[in-house]
């Protein structure tokens, strides 16, 4: 009833946890048998590892919050060795989330990840670029279609794009990506916002902007998977301010062939659980045998 298949990966539900909000699993086990989730993304990865930003890093607002974490992570090396053997044993589709400060560091991550038994490579372009002022590659398409492009003629694993909100055009990104060789693509990552400290008459975090996630952001989500979805013959997984299993489905009514979960979790530990079973409750109460019928139907 649930299970979809995105890039010839089995998935038996589309709900997948989304990275840098469920650690690499292990945590969430301790509330549910993660096991039961579609999939897990890993947290941002790099190729050494990363302290993350200092200062403070999360920061509550009306229907979400603002995170300026980082890509705190254990690099490449230290996920192989210390993390995945773990998020293995969970049963389900592991998916490797790649970053990067600069093209050469994608390459010798994604040439690290290349020999594991991960299941699918998620390649976050949300990254700033610090050979080049320090602008995400996800912003330029045509920077985009480049790496996208190289990574792609590395590795035979199956390669998600996950695009960010604040591309100049999203649909157009999504298409170079496709051209590129993509085999999949994700959004939104977060969009780019502020907060600032009346008594202190300064911003709130260090590096003055952060991504603002949750509830709030979902309305331009769905706009974006759609968008999206209508433009591509690749699969798209949704994510932004997904709560719940009408969220969800709304998701993939826009086109959305598997959802992933964030901020939510942060919210509501058992929320993975939750929504797979609000999804399969929506399926019976409506006569729909196949989740994969409904994609893409508005």
């Amino acid at each position: 009833m649930l299970k979809v298949n995105i890039n010839n990966v089995e998935f038996k539900n589309p709900v997948i946890a989304a990275s840098g909000t469920f650690g690499f699993g292990e945590e969430f086990n301790n509330f549910y048998d993660v096991g039961i989730l579609g999939g897990i993304s890993s947290k941002g990865l790099t190729i050494n590892p990363k302290q993350g930003n200092e200062g403070i890093r999360v920061v509550e607002t009306p229907s979400g919050m603002m995170n300026s974490v980082g890509l705190q992570n254990p690099g490449i090396e230290g996920f192989i060795h210390n993390e995945l053997p773990h998020m293995k044993r969970f049963g389900t589709n592991v998916i490797a989330n790649i970053g990067g400060g600069c093209l050469e560091d994608y390459i010798a991550a994604v040439t690290k990840i290349n020999d594991t038994n991960v299941d699918m490579i998620e390649l976050n372009i949300s990254c700033p670029n610090v050979k080049h002022g320090g602008m995400a590659f996800g912003i330029k398409s045509n920077v985009a279609y480049e790496v996208v492009k190289e990574i792609k003629g590395l590795t035979n694993k199956p390669l998600m794009v996950k695009l960010s909100p604040n591309a100049e055009d999203i649909v157009d990104m999504a298409l170079k990506c496709q051209e590129a060789g993509a085999d999949s693509i994700s959004l939104i990552n977060t969009l780019k916002g502020m907060a600032i400290d009346i008594y202190k008459r300064k911003p709130i975090f260090n590096n003055v902007t952060a991504g603002l996630s949750g509830p709030a952001v979902k309305p331009i989500a769905l706009r974006m998977v759609y968008e999206v979805a209508q433009a591509v013959d690749i699969p798209v997984i949704g994510l932004g301010g997904i709560s719940n299993g009408k969220d969800a489905i709304e998701f993939m009514m826009a086109g959305a062939s598997a959802i992933q979960i964030g901020t939510i979790n942060f919210v509501n530990p058992m929320a993975g659980k939750e929504i797979i079973e609000d999804m399969e409750r929506f399926l019976k109460e409506q006569g729909i045998k196949d989740i994969n019928d409904i994609v893409g139907i508005i």
